[in-house]
Order: structure tokens, then C-alpha cells, then sequence
């Protein structure tokens, strides 16, 4: 009951033969068919010391005085980009335990007053901030369509098909977070960030070494018995299946798919429930990447997963959505109101 490993330097070198990048491309579908979250290794695409010092930069960062850090308030841009203090988003219901630093693309004529389309706020306190969270932001861009184009593969695309989507995701409306996350209290029945699905593309997570804080439900498999040694709650609402930690590992980002993938493969893959749950004594910070369709991208379920299903034609056929407006519909009240970042 642990997520596969799987490395992405056949589709990094240039003198890879098409079957190592076949079994990669494999090794990913097979991945987003069990999981939904699978570990990738990166050590031949970034130096490793690269993202520690993100973590670094965020703690300095969510170490100031509240004072200085509500200077980039989500309120002084368009209540998305920037600083939320400690429990200000909420899933579920529930106030989430941490503070994060939010960013998002860049886009031409900002407007503050219009959601999502204000611009991004760094600590400028902190040398070097700036600069290094937009060169990840580029670095894992570039990932993003390694990623998607041996996943097309995976899927059984042809070339014309990949290019088609590539073009639905060569300018990714992304979005990056920096995340802080202090303890929860002994006799907390919170969490550190409640049980949601990512609405995107691909995630890109790396995290500090914390230990035992990211959990990842698996639902149960008809007529298999559901693992109780994990100690974690066996079932979320009334789905079957075991939560299993997923601790980070040298060299290797965690990576889970979004609900645009469900669309895209017309429910051959399923963005899976995941969860914070940090009762360490230290301050975990985490650093996702959100790998997103561009915003006007029209996400519709793709030829080659309806090859796959097949006979199975009888499967009801996933709406299509414009990408931008499903965003719209999920974060252009975060923050006010009651609504959380993910909230249904």
C-alpha cells in the first residue's frame, strides 16, 4: 500500500530509445489508474538543493512578525495572490491549520478588482524570494508538458492528438503555494488542510522531510479486504478504503492528477482525496505546483481514453468545461464569504 516510484529521466535524454520512454509513459497510466498520486523522480531534472532552499526562504518568510506579513495580504490584490494567515481557509467546513503564500501566472493589464487577475506579492524583506520561486515556477512548467507529453503516450495519443493537447496546456494558468504548517493542538479534531481533490492538471508537491503529515485515500477495491495497519481512519463519508501516509523522498516530488484529468479520459482516471494531518512538534512547510490547463482551454473527454473504454460506450460522457470558468467557479471567492480554496 505505497505510491510507485517513477522516474522521468528517459523523457529528459535525448538519447533515450522510444521503449524507455515507453515504460515510463506505462508506468504513469498505469499509476493514474490505481492512485491517482504517484512519487516522481526528478534528481536528473533539478539539483536537489534547488527546492530545499525554497523551504528555506518560506520559513523566514512565515517567520516574521504577523505584521510584516499581512503587508502582502490576499485583501491588497484580488483575494487570491498573496499571504493567508494561520486558519483563514477552510475545507469542509473546518478551518485549516496553516498559512500559506499564494501565486499565480502573471497576466497582461492586471486588475486587482477582477478575480484572479491581479498580480503576484513577494516578501521583499527576504533576498532572493522572488527570484527563486519564479525560476521553480519556470523550471516546473517545463516539467509540466514532460510530464503531459509522456502521459499522452501512456494513454496511447497519437501524435496528432498530443499536439492538439498539448496546445490546450502550453501556456498553463499555474499556480504555486507556499505552505506553513504549524502543529495541530493535541486535542484538535481539525486538520492541517481537510480532505479535497486538486481541480487541475497535475500537482507537483515537494515538501520538507516531515514524516507521517500527507495522507492519500485509497478507495476500496470490489471484493478486497480494506489494510488496517496504517492506524489511519478506514473510510471517508461512506466510500470504503484506507488512508496511507505518502512521506516525501530525496530526489523525488509527489505528483497527484486533477479533476481536469477525470475530464480529459472521460473518468479512466480519478483525482483522488488527499489530506494534511501534521502532529510533528516542527514547522512542516510545503511547496506545490500546480500544473494547469491555460485558462481559455476547452477540457473535453479525449479519443484515445474513449479508445481504451471501448465497449464500454455505454459510460456517460463527462461535460466538457472552459478551464478558466470551472477556476472561476472554485476559487473566485476564496476567503470571503465562508468559502474555502477547496471547498466544493
Amino acid at each position: 500500500m505505497s505510491l510507485p516510484i517513477i522516474s522521468i529521466a528517459p523523457w529528459l535524454r535525448t538519447d533515450s530509445d522510444i521503449a524507455a520512454r515507453t515504460t515510463t509513459s506505462k508506468a504513469l497510466h498505469e499509476a493514474c489508474l490505481e492512485f491517482g498520486f504517484f512519487y516522481l523522480d526528478i534528481s536528473e531534472f533539478v539539483d536537489p538543493a534547488v527546492p530545499e532552499e525554497l523551504t528555506t526562504l518560506a520559513r523566514q518568510f512565515f517567520a516574521l512578525p504577523q505584521e510584516e506579513k499581512d503587508k502582502i495580504s490576499l485583501s491588497h490584490q484580488d483575494y487570491a495572490r498573496g499571504y493567508q494567515r494561520l486558519k483563514e481557509n477552510v475545507t469542509n467546513g473546518k478551518a485549516d491549520n496553516h498559512e500559506g503564500l499564494d501565486f499565480y501566472r502573471p497576466v497582461e493589464h492586471p486588475d486587482k478588482s477582477r478575480p484572479l487577475w491581479g498580480e503576484n506579492q513577494f516578501p521583499d524583506s527576504i533576498p532572493g524570494f522572488r527570484d527563486k520561486y519564479e525560476a521553480w515556477s519556470e523550471q516546473m512548467k517545463i516539467l509540466g508538458l514532460i510530464v503531459m507529453e509522456a502521459m499522452a503516450l501512456g494513454l496511447g495519443m497519437t501524435t496528432e492528438e498530443w499536439l492538439d493537447l498539448r496546445g490546450q496546456v502550453d501556456d498553463s494558468f499555474w499556480v504555486m503555494r507556499a505552505i506553513g504548517y504549524p502543529p495541530l493542538p493535541g486535542d484538535s479534531d481539525g486538520f492541517s488542510c481537510g480532505a479535497h481533490k486538486d481541480y487541475g492538471c497535475l500537482t507537483f508537491l515537494y515538501a520538507d522531510p516531515t514524516p507521517s503529515a500527507l495522507q492519500v485515500f485509497l478507495p476500496q477495491v470490489e471484493g478486497s479486504a480494506i489494510p488496517d495497519t496504517t492506524g489511519l481512519p478506514a473510510e471517508q463519508g461512506a466510500e470504503e478504503g484506507v488512508w496511507i501516509t505518502a512521506d516525501p523522498i530525496p530526489g523525488c516530488v509527489v505528483v497527484n492528477i486533477g479533476e481536469m484529468w477525470e475530464v480529459w479520459t472521460n473518468g479512466l482516471y480519478k483525482s483522488t482525496l488527499h489530506r494534511v494531518i501534521h502532529r510533528s512538534s516542527n514547522y512542516r512547510i510545503s511547496v506545490p505546483f500546480f500544473f494547469e490547463p491555460n485558462f481559455d482551454a476547452h477540457i473535453k473527454p479525449l479519443a484515445a481514453a474513449k479508445r481504451i473504454q471501448g465497449v464500454a460506450a455505454t459510460i456517460p460522457e463527462k461535460q466538457p468545461v472552459v478551464y478558466g470558468d470551472f477556476l472561476l467557479g472554485k476559487v473566485g471567492n476564496n476567503f470571503t464569504g465562508g468559502k474555502g480554496k477547496y471547498d466544493n
